[in-house]
C-alpha cells in the first residue's frame, strides 16, 4: 500500500531510475545518504552520485558547476542546512546563474521532531520565496510526490522541495493527475477556504469533520508549490466563501500565508486567520507534542475558522 512508502523511497526510486536511463542525471549528498537512503544510489552508480562531506555550501557550488555542463543534479541535506548553510550559494551560483539545479530540503518544521530546534527549519521558505528564478514545492504525501517528480526533472531552471522524509498521510486520491504550478481542491465548502501545504493538509482535513458537526462547510485547498503560487484557485474559492485560514508547517511569516496574503489582498480582500508557527524556534519532542505546542492541531485551525468567520 502507498500508505506504507516512505516519501524518501519515492525520491530514490526515481533517481535511481532516472541515473539508468538519463546521463544528465546526478546526485550530491553532503554526509547525509544514509538518512535519505541515496546511499544506496553511491554504492550502485559510484560515478554518478557524491558524497561532498559536511558541506552543504560546497555540496551546492559543486552542484552549480554540474549543471553549467549540462547535467541536471539533485542535491540534498536536511531543510536547515540545504538553505541557511547555503543561501549565498544558492543565491548567486544557482539562482542568478540560472542553472538547472534541484534542492532536496528534509524533515521540514516540526518533522524535524527529535534533531530539536538547530534541526527545525521555520525559516527556510520565507528565506528563498524572494530570489528570483526558483520554484518552492512542499510535497503532501507520496502520491502526489510520485507525479511530481518528472515534472520537477522536466522544468528547466532551479526547484527547491521541501520534504519530509517519512510517510505523512495521504489525502491525495489515486487517479487525479497533479499538476506542479496548481493547488487542487481536497474537499467542497461554502462557508470558509482552508489554504494548507504539506503535514496540514490532513490536519486541515480533520479540522473540516469537525467544523461540519458545528454547522460550518469548509472547502480545503491543498497548496503544494507555494512559489509562484496558484493565485487563480484562491481568489476563486475565497470569493465564494468570504473567509480564509492558512495552515502550514513554516513560520506563519514569509511562507503559505504571506503568499495567500499578498494575492487576495491585491486581488479580492477578505478576512484571513493563520496557523502556523508564531515567533518561536523549535524545540525537541515527538510530532504530536510538537503540534501541540506550536498550536498546530485541528483544534487550532477550528479555532482560526471560528475566528476568520466572525470578522466576515
Amino acid at each position: 500500500m502507498k500508505q506504507d512508502i516512505m516519501m524518501r523511497d519515492i525520491l530514490v526510486d526515481f533517481l535511481q531510475e532516472k541515473i539508468k536511463t538519463d546521463d544528465r542525471v546526478v546526485v550530491v549528498d553532503a554526509d547525509l545518504a544514509k538518512c535519505s537512503t541515496t546511499l544506496r544510489l553511491e554504492k550502485e552508480f559510484p560515478d554518478r552520485a557524491y558524497n561532498v562531506g559536511i558541506a552543504e555550501a560546497n555540496m551546492t557550488s559543486v552542484a552549480a558547476g554540474l549543471a553549467s555542463y549540462g547535467f541536471i543534479p539533485f542535491i540534498h541535506s536536511f531543510a536547515p542546512f540545504a538553505t541557511r548553510r547555503s543561501a549565498d550559494q544558492v543565491m548567486i551560483s544557482v539562482c542568478y546563474a540560472k542553472q538547472n539545479v534541484k534542492i532536496i530540503g528534509t524533515d521540514p518544521g516540526i518533522t524535524a521532531e527529535l534533531n530539536g530546534g538547530t534541526h527545525m527549519p521555520f525559516e527556510d521558505i520565507g528565506m528563498l520565496r524572494s530570489i528570483p528564478n526558483l520554484v518552492i514545492y512542499e510535497p503532501t504525501d507520496v502520491v502526489e510526490f510520485e507525479q511530481a517528480l518528472p515534472q520537477i526533472l522536466e522544468h528547466v531552471g532551479p526547484v527547491y522541495v521541501r520534504m519530509h522524509r517519512k510517510n505523512p498521510p495521504i489525502v491525495m486520491e489515486e487517479g487525479r493527475k497533479f499538476d506542479l504550478f496548481k493547488a487542487y481542491k481536497v474537499c467542497e465548502g461554502k462557508d470558509v477556504t482552508i489554504v494548507a501545504s504539506g503535514i496540514m493538509v490532513s490536519t486541515a482535513k480533520e479540522a473540516a469533520s469537525l467544523l461540519i458537526a458545528e454547522g460550518i462547510s469548509a472547502e480545503i485547498i491543498c497548496c503544494p508549490t507555494v512559489k509562484p503560487i496558484d493565485q487563480k484557485t484562491i481568489i476563486e474559492s475565497a470569493k465564494k466563501t468570504g473567509a480564509v485560514v492558512t495552515a502550514e508547517n513554516h513560520n506563519v511569516m514569509g511562507a503559505l500565508r504571506s503568499a495567500v496574503c499578498e494575492v487576495l489582498s491585491e486581488n479580492y480582500p477578505v478576512p484571513v486567520r493563520s496557523v502556523g508557527i508564531k515567533e518561536k524556534f523549535g524545540e525537541v519532542g515527538k510530532l504530536s507534542y510538537l503540534r501541540k505546542v506550536f498550536n498546530m492541531e485541528s483544534t487550532d485551525i477550528v479555532k482560526a475558522v471560528k475566528e476568520v468567520l466572525s470578522a466576515k
